[in-house]
């Protein structure tokens, strides 16, 4: 059972840079939320953050109704075993096989008999597909089996939060499909809160719940899948449409040239809202919402031809 991260006020900087001021949000207990930003807004260290390998100046994070933002390191230590964590290379011990980094967190972690290790090591392993390659070293396998290998890691102690960081990075197209059906998969089965850091716009629009987008030093929207893709804010609807009109430019800003040239612009149009990708089981996750539903309660006309199942391939913009 998955548990709420409530964020309060939340600023960082590192010397004289601001990193993001005053983020402030609720990530549903159960439920999968991206976070997105172009790059250098700070979405690793939001995520570095949340699990308190990085103090704010301030702000608060409460979850299970302790503030890890200000807690003793004894209980940042006990809080810290409700997350799972995937960096964005998997972060192996490259000494170690692939049974040995995934059996890490419970021998430093627990009490647990070698043999009750071996099961539940096993048992993840299995999860994520790597059965049989348990005896070979990071350094022997690709990058998406290095992923892999560390989801499994970071299921080993049954998290209730999962924070991943850029899990398609490096990953081609299938293989991102691939893992993007495994995190749906695995919610259903473990009912965790997900947070997951990208770029990639296509899972964007098809895996989460909810979706988050850090722009020019603070939090320009978080909410329901839905809201955002049928959002006419110009940062939001630029980013996760992928265009190129609008007040995102290579240096994260357009300048004020640059915008005046594009004022007569019209914006393309929205593009259909997808079908959410649902779990393999074909019965709905706990928290799925139903197609339209965030629109109908809320009274919003999404794009024409949005929730059709021939639309849920479509690249955006198609």
């Amino acid at each position: 059972m998955g548990v709420e991260i409530k964020v309060d006020g939340l600023t960082k900087s590192f010397g004289k840079q601001l990193i993001w001021r005053d983020v402030t949000l609720s990530i549903p207990a159960g439920q999968v939320s991206v976070m997105l930003g172009p790059s250098g807004t700070g979405k690793s260290v939001f995520l570095k953050t949340l699990i308190g390998l990085i103090k704010p100046d301030e702000g608060s994070i409460m979850i299970e109704g302790t503030d890890i933002a200000s807690c003793s390191e004894r209980d940042l230590y006990e809080i810290r075993k409700l997350f799972g964590v995937l960096f964005q290379d998997g972060a192996m011990f490259g000494s170690m096989n692939l049974y040995d980094n995934v059996a890490f967190p419970l021998r430093e972690h627990t009490k647990k008999s070698e043999s009750e290790i071996r099961s539940i090591v096993m048992e993840k392993m299995d999860l994520v597909g790597l059965i049989g390659a348990e005896d070979k070293l990071p350094g022997e396998i690709s990058g998406g089996m290095r992923k892999r290998a560390g989801l499994a890691r970071a299921l080993v102690l049954d998290p209730e939060i999962l924070l991943i960081d850029e899990p398609d990075s490096g990953l081609d197209p299938v293989r991102t499909s691939f893992i993007n059906q495994l995190f749906i998969d695995l919610n259903a089965q473990i009912d965790a809160t997900f947070l997951i850091v990208t770029h990639d716009i296509n899972s964007t629009r098809t895996v989460p719940d909810n979706i988050g987008l850090l722009y020019h030093k603070h939090l320009a929207m978080f909410g329901p899948r839905e809201m955002l893709l049928s959002s006419e804010e110009p940062v939001v609807r630029q980013f996760l449409n992928a265009q190129t009109v609008g007040p995102i430019g290579m240096s994260e800003e357009k300048d004020a040239d640059e915008l005046a040239a594009e004022k007569d612009l019209d914006m393309p149009p929205l593009p259909p809202i997808p079908l959410q990708l649902e779990p393999s089981s074909g019965i709905p996750r706990r928290h799925q919402p139903a197609p339209g539903q965030w629109c109908r309660e809320n009274g919003v006309t999404p794009p024409p031809g949005s929730f059709l199942s021939a639309n849920a391939g479509l690249a955006p913009g198609a």
